[in-house]
């Protein structure tokens, strides 16, 4: 202690450059991409992953509950890789589900995105008896509604702290769909895309649409 004492006014006298920053840890850092993608990580990171996902695509779900948490600790926190997730849309159902994702902003967004995959099997169900019912809205945007409200999902976002009115006005929310319909075109027609998930590599297409090909395919520079 008599050590301590002794050192301590030279350790309060030197300036803040004598000491090592703490690395950032960019996994709480989320972006939105200029096409509307939600970008997890550094900006500026050498090795940029995009992954195209459905939300009604089982091999999505697979993928996004074995890949994520590897992703983010191996990968994305050090800040050599960035993770964008973009749409590629299938249907009206991954559309609610699209939409309903973004509630909440940027910050909310890896949270939605992660728990609508977590929980796919029971809304699933639903909405396979939802699809059989002849009656439905025919307007579009009561049509979303009487998806999330009668699929589950609005009860899984509700879980998240969401009310009815927010989940409205997430799923009439023309500039969110506009972002949505962009990144769902960019994929199917731009990039073309086969099916989901697919990945992209600094812009190059990765083959295969699993975690080990993925891994595979990541740069040993990238961890």
């Amino acid at each position: 202690m008599k050590k301590l004492r002794l050192f301590l006014p030279l350790l309060l006298a030197l300036p803040a450059a004598a000491f090592p920053a703490a690395a950032p840890n960019w996994t709480a850092r989320v972006a939105l991409s200029p096409i509307g993608g939600h970008v997890l990580g550094n900006p500026a990171a050498p090795t940029k992953l995009v992954e195209y996902v459905s939300y009604t695509c089982s091999h999505c779900a697979h993928f996004v509950g074995e890949a994520s948490q590897p992703l983010r600790d191996r990968y994305v926190k050090g800040g050599k890789l960035s993770v964008e997730v973009r749409n590629a849309v299938r249907d009206k159902y991954d559309l609610t589900a699209a939409l309903l994702a973004r509630c909440g902003g940027p910050r909310r967004f890896f949270g939605n995105h992660e728990a609508l995959f977590a929980n796919q099997d029971p809304w699933m169900e639903k909405l396979t008896a939802y699809d059989r019912d002849a009656v439905k809205p025919t307007e579009e945007k009561a049509a979303l509604r009487d998806i999330g409200q009668k699929t589950g999902l609005y009860a899984l976002m509700a879980k998240r702290g969401f009310t009815p009115a927010q989940l409205d006005a997430c799923v009439n929310d023309p500039n969110a769909m506009k972002q949505i319909l962009a990144m769902t075109d960019e994929a199917w027609n731009k990039v073309r895309i086969t099916g989901t998930p697919s990945f992209t590599l600094n812009g190059t297409l990765v083959r295969g649409s699993d975690w080990t090909r993925l891994q595979a395919a990541l740069p040993d520079a990238a961890q």
